[in-house]
Protein backbone atom coordinates (compact mmCIF):
# COMPACT_ATOMS: atom_id res chain seq x y z
CA UNK A 1 0.00 0.00 0.00
CA UNK A 2 1.08 3.79 -0.88
CA UNK A 3 -0.72 5.30 1.55
CA UNK A 4 -0.87 3.91 4.45
CA UNK A 5 -2.05 5.86 7.85
CA UNK A 6 -3.05 8.54 5.83
CA UNK A 7 -6.21 10.38 5.72
CA UNK A 8 -7.68 11.74 2.29
CA UNK A 9 -10.75 14.01 2.07
CA UNK A 10 -12.39 13.85 -1.09
CA UNK A 11 -14.95 16.59 -1.90
CA UNK A 12 -17.94 15.46 -4.52
CA UNK A 13 -17.21 11.85 -3.92
CA UNK A 14 -20.82 10.28 -3.25
CA UNK A 15 -20.44 9.60 -7.35
CA UNK A 16 -18.58 9.75 -10.39
CA UNK A 17 -14.92 10.34 -10.25
CA UNK A 18 -14.75 11.37 -6.84
CA UNK A 19 -16.03 8.10 -5.41
CA UNK A 20 -13.83 5.94 -7.95
CA UNK A 21 -10.81 8.47 -6.38
CA UNK A 22 -12.35 7.78 -2.85
CA UNK A 23 -12.36 3.64 -3.22
CA UNK A 24 -8.97 4.11 -5.00
CA UNK A 25 -7.46 6.00 -2.03
CA UNK A 26 -8.99 3.79 0.22
CA UNK A 27 -7.79 0.81 -1.55
CA UNK A 28 -4.30 2.41 -0.98
CA UNK A 29 -4.33 2.09 2.79
CA UNK A 30 -5.90 5.68 3.72
CA UNK A 31 -9.15 6.94 5.69
CA UNK A 32 -11.37 8.81 3.65
CA UNK A 33 -13.76 11.44 4.38
CA UNK A 34 -16.44 12.01 1.64
CA UNK A 35 -17.69 15.21 1.18
CA UNK A 36 -20.87 15.85 -0.48
CA UNK A 37 -23.64 17.82 -0.78
CA UNK A 38 -25.67 14.62 -1.18
CA UNK A 39 -25.89 12.73 2.11
CA UNK A 40 -27.51 9.53 1.12
CA UNK A 41 -24.60 9.11 -2.31
CA UNK A 42 -21.52 10.12 0.43
CA UNK A 43 -22.74 7.52 3.12
CA UNK A 44 -23.22 4.82 0.28
CA UNK A 45 -19.83 5.42 -0.81
CA UNK A 46 -18.30 5.53 2.69
CA UNK A 47 -20.70 2.24 3.70
CA UNK A 48 -18.66 0.43 -0.14
CA UNK A 49 -15.31 1.42 1.14
CA UNK A 50 -16.14 -0.13 4.81
CA UNK A 51 -17.44 -3.31 3.13
CA UNK A 52 -14.29 -3.36 1.29
CA UNK A 53 -12.32 -3.40 4.94
CA UNK A 54 -11.46 0.36 4.51
CA UNK A 55 -12.04 3.68 6.95
CA UNK A 56 -14.33 6.19 5.98
CA UNK A 57 -17.19 8.51 7.31
CA UNK A 58 -19.60 11.00 4.87
CA UNK A 59 -20.31 14.44 5.53
CA UNK A 60 -22.83 17.14 4.30
CA UNK A 61 -20.69 19.57 2.76
CA UNK A 62 -21.35 22.20 0.06
CA UNK A 63 -18.05 23.84 -0.74
CA UNK A 64 -19.58 27.08 -1.27
CA UNK A 65 -20.63 27.35 2.37
CA UNK A 66 -17.02 28.46 4.57
CA UNK A 67 -18.95 27.18 7.80
CA UNK A 68 -19.36 23.64 6.11
CA UNK A 69 -16.40 23.82 4.40
CA UNK A 70 -14.56 24.56 8.42
CA UNK A 71 -16.90 22.07 9.99
CA UNK A 72 -15.52 19.15 7.28
CA UNK A 73 -11.86 19.55 8.61
CA UNK A 74 -13.26 19.80 11.74
CA UNK A 75 -15.04 16.19 11.89
CA UNK A 76 -12.01 14.78 9.50
CA UNK A 77 -9.60 15.68 12.50
CA UNK A 78 -11.82 14.60 15.12
CA UNK A 79 -12.37 11.05 13.16
CA UNK A 80 -8.89 9.90 12.11
CA UNK A 81 -6.90 12.87 13.53
CA UNK A 82 -6.11 14.98 11.02
CA UNK A 83 -5.75 15.55 7.39
CA UNK A 84 -2.80 14.62 4.54
CA UNK A 85 -4.32 14.20 1.67
CA UNK A 86 -7.55 16.69 -0.03
CA UNK A 87 -8.87 15.97 -3.28
CA UNK A 88 -10.87 18.95 -4.93
CA UNK A 89 -12.94 17.04 -6.94
CA UNK A 90 -16.78 19.05 -6.35
CA UNK A 91 -17.51 21.00 -9.36
CA UNK A 92 -20.49 22.66 -11.42
CA UNK A 93 -19.52 21.40 -15.29
CA UNK A 94 -21.13 19.76 -18.45
CA UNK A 95 -23.64 21.63 -20.62
CA UNK A 96 -25.16 24.18 -18.12
CA UNK A 97 -22.01 26.52 -17.59
CA UNK A 98 -20.18 24.80 -20.67
CA UNK A 99 -21.44 28.12 -22.65
CA UNK A 100 -20.47 31.36 -23.97
CA UNK A 101 -19.31 33.63 -21.22
CA UNK A 102 -21.94 36.68 -22.02
CA UNK A 103 -24.73 33.81 -22.43
CA UNK A 104 -24.44 32.54 -18.61
CA UNK A 105 -26.12 35.17 -16.28
CA UNK A 106 -24.31 36.39 -13.38
CA UNK A 107 -25.79 34.96 -10.73
CA UNK A 108 -24.44 31.60 -12.51
CA UNK A 109 -21.66 32.77 -13.38
CA UNK A 110 -20.93 33.38 -9.68
CA UNK A 111 -22.48 29.99 -8.74
CA UNK A 112 -19.80 28.52 -10.77
CA UNK A 113 -16.85 30.17 -9.36
CA UNK A 114 -17.98 30.04 -5.72
CA UNK A 115 -17.71 26.15 -6.43
CA UNK A 116 -15.45 25.61 -8.68
CA UNK A 117 -12.74 28.20 -7.53
CA UNK A 118 -13.32 29.62 -4.09
CA UNK A 119 -14.63 26.18 -3.06
CA UNK A 120 -11.57 24.83 -3.51
CA UNK A 121 -9.53 27.78 -1.92
CA UNK A 122 -12.02 27.36 0.96
CA UNK A 123 -11.11 23.65 0.91
CA UNK A 124 -7.59 24.20 0.99
CA UNK A 125 -7.37 26.76 3.36
CA UNK A 126 -9.32 24.32 5.56
CA UNK A 127 -6.94 21.39 5.24
CA UNK A 128 -3.98 23.20 5.76
CA UNK A 129 -3.31 23.86 9.04
CA UNK A 130 -3.71 19.97 9.71
CA UNK A 131 -1.37 19.12 7.16
CA UNK A 132 1.39 21.80 8.61
CA UNK A 133 0.94 19.94 11.61
CA UNK A 134 0.97 16.71 10.27
CA UNK A 135 4.15 17.45 8.51
CA UNK A 136 3.31 18.23 4.76
CA UNK A 137 0.81 17.27 2.08
CA UNK A 138 -0.90 16.88 -0.70
CA UNK A 139 -3.64 18.97 -2.68
CA UNK A 140 -5.37 17.82 -5.95
CA UNK A 141 -7.08 19.97 -7.88
CA UNK A 142 -9.35 18.20 -10.13
CA UNK A 143 -9.25 20.60 -13.55
CA UNK A 144 -10.53 20.05 -16.88
CA UNK A 145 -9.07 20.49 -20.28
CA UNK A 146 -11.50 22.89 -21.08
CA UNK A 147 -9.00 25.49 -19.44
CA UNK A 148 -7.11 25.13 -22.30
CA UNK A 149 -9.68 25.38 -25.23
CA UNK A 150 -10.57 29.21 -24.33
CA UNK A 151 -14.01 28.63 -24.66
CA UNK A 152 -16.84 28.77 -22.36
CA UNK A 153 -17.51 30.07 -18.45
CA UNK A 154 -17.15 26.70 -17.50
CA UNK A 155 -13.03 26.77 -19.21
CA UNK A 156 -12.61 29.92 -17.28
CA UNK A 157 -13.18 28.87 -14.65
CA UNK A 158 -10.82 25.59 -15.00
CA UNK A 159 -8.39 27.99 -15.88
CA UNK A 160 -8.72 30.09 -12.69
CA UNK A 161 -8.53 26.98 -10.98
CA UNK A 162 -5.38 26.15 -12.75
CA UNK A 163 -3.83 29.25 -11.95
CA UNK A 164 -4.64 28.50 -7.91
CA UNK A 165 -2.95 25.04 -7.75
CA UNK A 166 0.18 27.10 -8.89
CA UNK A 167 -0.30 29.87 -6.37
CA UNK A 168 -1.51 27.58 -3.88
CA UNK A 169 1.90 25.36 -4.96
CA UNK A 170 4.20 28.63 -4.28
CA UNK A 171 2.42 29.60 -0.58
CA UNK A 172 1.96 26.12 0.84
CA UNK A 173 6.01 24.99 -0.54
CA UNK A 174 7.19 26.19 2.87
CA UNK A 175 5.36 23.31 4.89
CA UNK A 176 6.08 20.39 2.73
CA UNK A 177 2.50 20.60 0.82
CA UNK A 178 3.10 19.51 -2.47
CA UNK A 179 -0.15 21.20 -4.93
CA UNK A 180 -1.10 19.37 -8.55
CA UNK A 181 -4.01 19.60 -10.98
CA UNK A 182 -6.10 16.87 -13.14
CA UNK A 183 -7.16 17.94 -16.26
CA UNK A 184 -9.58 15.01 -17.72
CA UNK A 185 -10.80 15.15 -21.24
CA UNK A 186 -13.63 13.12 -22.36
CA UNK A 187 -14.22 11.26 -19.24
CA UNK A 188 -17.53 8.48 -19.18
CA UNK A 189 -18.63 9.35 -15.65
CA UNK A 190 -22.45 9.31 -15.00
CA UNK A 191 -23.02 12.87 -15.16
CA UNK A 192 -21.40 13.46 -18.35
CA UNK A 193 -23.26 10.05 -20.37
CA UNK A 194 -26.46 11.85 -18.66
CA UNK A 195 -25.49 15.30 -20.13
CA UNK A 196 -23.53 15.14 -23.37
CA UNK A 197 -25.26 14.02 -26.50
CA UNK A 198 -23.91 10.61 -28.05
CA UNK A 199 -22.82 12.80 -31.39
CA UNK A 200 -20.47 15.08 -28.99
CA UNK A 201 -18.93 12.17 -27.12
CA UNK A 202 -18.40 10.57 -30.72
CA UNK A 203 -16.79 14.17 -31.94
CA UNK A 204 -14.86 14.00 -29.27
CA UNK A 205 -13.16 10.71 -29.47
CA UNK A 206 -12.32 11.10 -33.21
CA UNK A 207 -10.42 14.23 -32.26
CA UNK A 208 -8.20 12.01 -30.11
CA UNK A 209 -4.78 10.23 -30.53
CA UNK A 210 -6.28 6.91 -28.46
CA UNK A 211 -9.31 6.34 -29.82
CA UNK A 212 -11.46 5.27 -27.28
CA UNK A 213 -13.66 7.13 -24.43
CA UNK A 214 -11.69 8.04 -20.79
CA UNK A 215 -12.88 5.81 -18.19
CA UNK A 216 -12.89 7.33 -15.08
CA UNK A 217 -10.24 4.61 -13.42
CA UNK A 218 -7.99 6.01 -16.12
CA UNK A 219 -7.36 9.32 -13.80
CA UNK A 220 -6.99 7.07 -10.31
CA UNK A 221 -3.61 5.72 -11.00
CA UNK A 222 -2.29 9.08 -11.77
CA UNK A 223 -4.67 10.71 -8.68
CA UNK A 224 -2.87 8.20 -6.52
CA UNK A 225 0.94 8.53 -7.82
CA UNK A 226 0.67 12.33 -6.92
CA UNK A 227 -0.92 11.55 -3.48
CA UNK A 228 2.25 9.26 -2.64
CA UNK A 229 5.81 9.43 -2.00
CA UNK A 230 6.41 8.62 -5.77
CA UNK A 231 5.97 11.89 -6.97
CA UNK A 232 7.78 13.72 -4.16
CA UNK A 233 9.49 16.31 -6.49
CA UNK A 234 5.94 16.97 -8.70
CA UNK A 235 4.36 20.24 -7.40
CA UNK A 236 2.34 23.09 -9.31
CA UNK A 237 1.39 21.12 -12.36
CA UNK A 238 -1.86 20.49 -14.22
CA UNK A 239 -1.43 17.26 -15.59
CA UNK A 240 -4.13 16.55 -18.86
CA UNK A 241 -5.78 12.73 -19.45
CA UNK A 242 -7.58 13.17 -22.63
CA UNK A 243 -6.19 10.48 -24.87
CA UNK A 244 -3.90 13.51 -26.91
CA UNK A 245 -6.43 15.36 -27.81
CA UNK A 246 -5.09 18.41 -26.66
CA UNK A 247 -1.43 18.87 -27.71
CA UNK A 248 0.75 21.42 -26.79
CA UNK A 249 4.61 22.42 -25.72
Amino acid sequence: MKLPDKVAVITGAGIGIGRIYAKALAGQGASIVIADLDAEAGERTATEIMAEGGKAIATVTDVSKEVQVQEMAAEAARAFGGIDILINNAGLHLMEYNVPCTQLGLDKWRKLLDVNVTGALMCASACHPSMKERGGGVIVNQSSIAAYMAAGAYGVSKLALNGLTMALATEFAPDNIRVHGIAPGLIESEALLAEMPEEARERTVTSQLIKRPGQMTDLAGLMVFLCSEESSMITSQTWIVDGGSIRRV
